[in-house]
């Protein structure tokens, strides 16, 4: 029998404000992670610190806000009105304390917990804020959440508003590493949603004339969208949408006050119910839903009265009422854009044929798919009750709670030793292993036919839940780990090619990475280096001087389990695979995975002359270290 844990006085903590968010930072911030992806939490920290520069905008109190980010100090200054002088402490250091409450100081804001940069604050090794109003300001510096120092009000010639610096503290974020794509895409949100507003990162400009048309714009090539993007404007609400002749399922770019609702919530599912209604009526036909929305690509923008969001991070609206005397969310879209909208078609007739035109086709082929997704259903179904593709993580399992998405991972590998290296040295919370057999097919070109008659595709789109689009995707992280050889970079270019032309969304929203592995194991008696490229194997070298034992790992399955164990936990490193705006899909497609042989070819080979180039430089380096080493030890 098990010895039994006692339960005393002695067992109950109280915690302090700072000791609470720094033990359960997830409660705060959501996920850690490294900064590889969009929705870690060393962004969150930028977000919540922006979020306080842009509700000043919103009130009319400063056009623009400067950030700098250079390596890991992050510095957000805003031109606002400036925290009150007497009470710059408490707002960055006191729960529930800020100008929030007060529903006439921010009408319409996002952070109305009184959370955010207290959780920053707590989560820096380094703090700092400044305040200047009324020709005075106040500076206060804190180390995770401690005040070390608060300066006496002094005179100031500076213009008003609040800067804000900080340092994630490196006992929370392990190894984390900004990436400034994600940054400006953050940065661009903004603008787009706050017309008028300039933002100044690392010294480059941004700004938006045309709102969420700007955003679309930004989001999808030209050449592939089916008209130009409908822009429509009224109070407390802005919709723009246009159809992709790229992608197949639906995407939705939904905000609330200036907040980012990535997983969508009463506004986007209002949104999407009333554009099929809206069509439907102004065809006078009862089409299906989905044959509608297929391709879509739209976005939303609505304020509300102190809106409720599901989470502390606000990525899901929860709020049913506009607030006020104002009617009810579902109401207050529904009626703007049946309006709206069915003008826009009966004005724009051409827009309307076309959007008709691509209805019909999607009802044709989904009648043409209809008996080939039952047989794959039902095909997919018994593959995962005899677990022979997907081993699946707890959280979808059923031993979690399954709104936890936002820590879960799906790796994507080749072959029984590789899989089962990983199988074993995963985190079975939240970590899944999807194994292919041999390569899958080349899908350039195909259609989605092929998705529900191919094994594989069909297997892991099943895994994915993406059969309908990502609104319920499964795993927030897709990870391709392959071989770092000719065959895995082909098998990762024939999965990306896969996801470009069925469910580009996965990409464009970033979901999807590679696994980086090491290339090398480097060491002595004492220490080990994994190293994951010849400048680290170089460093590692130096500092072993040259008494070493070195392992180039050839594939995955040639890494014990034991030591895939420090490459998929705190230490993970993964690339994330981005789509430029600029880039046509098809153009992206053809180039690489179509018949364009000679241009391909000659790419390759001018890229490959690079390549070797780099390689013959750092084998002179490695030649050079080997030299020296002996020298010293035969010294």
């Amino acid at each position: 029998m098990s010895k039994q844990t006692t339960y005393t006085e002695d067992n109950i903590r109280s915690l302090d404000w700072k000791e609470h968010i720094r033990m359960r930072p997830g409660m705060y911030i959501g996920k850690l992670g490294d900064g590889s992806s969009p929705d870690d939490g060393i962004y969150i920290l930028i977000k919540e610190v922006m979020d306080n520069s842009i509700d000043e905008y919103v009130m009319g109190a400063g056009k623009s806000i400067d950030v700098q980010v250079k390596n890991s100090s992050v510095s957000i200054r805003d031109y606002g009105r400036g925290i009150p002088l007497g009470k710059v402490v408490d707002v960055v250091s006191k729960m529930n304390t800020g100008g929030k409450y007060d529903s006439k100081a921010f009408k319409k804001s996002v952070g109305l917990n009184g959370v955010g940069t207290k959780a920053v604050n707590a989560l820096s090794a380094n703090f700092k804020v400044q305040s200047v109003r009324e020709d005075k300001t106040v500076i206060a510096d804190f180390e995770r959440g401690e005040l070390i120092n608060e300066e006496p009000v002094q005179n100031s010639t500076l213009r008003r508003g609040t800067k804000v610096t900080f340092v994630p503290d490196t006992e929370i974020f392990h190894h984390y590493k900004y990436r400034s794509e994600y940054i400006v895409k953050m940065i661009k949100n903004y603008v787009y949603l706050n017309t008028g507003l300039n933002i100044l990162f690392n010294g480059e400009k941004y700004f938006s004339e045309n709102g969420l048309k700007d955003l679309l714009s930004e989001n999808i090539n030209e050449k592939d969208t089916l008209f130009p993007i409908i822009h429509l404007i009224g109070e407390d609400i802005e919709i723009a949408l246009t159809y992709s002749k790229a992608q197949y399922s639906e995407e939705y770019h939904s905000f609330v006050n200036g907040q980012h609702t990535t997983q969508g919530g009463t506004h986007q599912n209002a949104f999407r119910e009333v554009i099929v209604k809206t069509i439907r009526d102004f065809f006078g036909k009862n089409y299906e839903s989905s044959d509608i929305r297929k391709s879509i690509v739209s976005a939303i923008s609505i304020k509300v009265m102190e809106p409720v969001f599901e989470s502390q991070t606000k990525t899901k609206l929860g709020s049913t009422d506009m607030g006020g005397d104002l009617p009810t969310v579902r109401t207050f879209i529904n009626d703007f854009v049946k309006q709206k909208l069915d003008n826009y078609l009966h004005r724009n007739p051409e827009t309307a044929e076309k959007i008709q035109k691509k209805i019909i086709q999607a009802e044709k082929e989904r009648k043409e798919l209809s008996g080939i997704r039952k047989l794959a259903r039902e095909r997919a179904k018994k593959a995962s009750l005899h677990n022979k593709k997907l081993r699946d993580c707890r959280i979808h399992l059923g031993d979690m709670k399954k709104d936890n998405r936002l820590d879960s991972t799906l790796f994507i590998t080749e072959g029984d030793s590789a899989s089962g290296s990983i199988t074993k040295s995963r985190n079975v919370n939240t970590q899944a292993v999807f194994s292919l057999k041999g390569k899958p097919l080349n899908s350039f070109g195909l259609s989605k036919k092929i998705v529900y008659e191919n094994e594989e595709f069909n297997l892991l789109q099943a895994a994915l839940n993406i059969e309908d689009g990502i609104e319920n995707l499964r795993y927030n992280n897709i990870v391709i780990a392959t071989d770092a050889d000719v065959d895995g970079m082909h098998i990762r270019l024939l999965l990306i090619t896969f996801f470009l032309q069925f469910f580009p969304e996965v990409i464009k929203e970033g979901h999807l990475y590679i696994l980086e592995t090491p290339l090398f194991r480097v060491r002595d008696k004492k220490e080990t280096f994994y190293c994951y490229s010849q400048k680290e194997k170089q460093t590692a070298l130096k500092k072993l001087k040259g008494k070493s034992e070195i392992t180039r790992f050839k594939g995955l399955g040639e890494i014990s389990p034991n030591e895939f164990t420090h490459f998929i936990g705190e230490n993970i490193r993964l690339d994330p695979v981005m789509l430029d705006k600029e880039t046509s899909i098809d153009n992206l497609l053809t180039f690489y995975m179509g018949k364009n042989t000679p241009d391909r070819q000659k790419f390759i080979i001018n890229n490959l002359k690079v390549e070797m180039d780099i390689i013959e430089e750092e084998i002179s380096k490695e030649q050079k270290i080997k030299k020296d080493n002996h020298l010293l030890t035969t010294k």
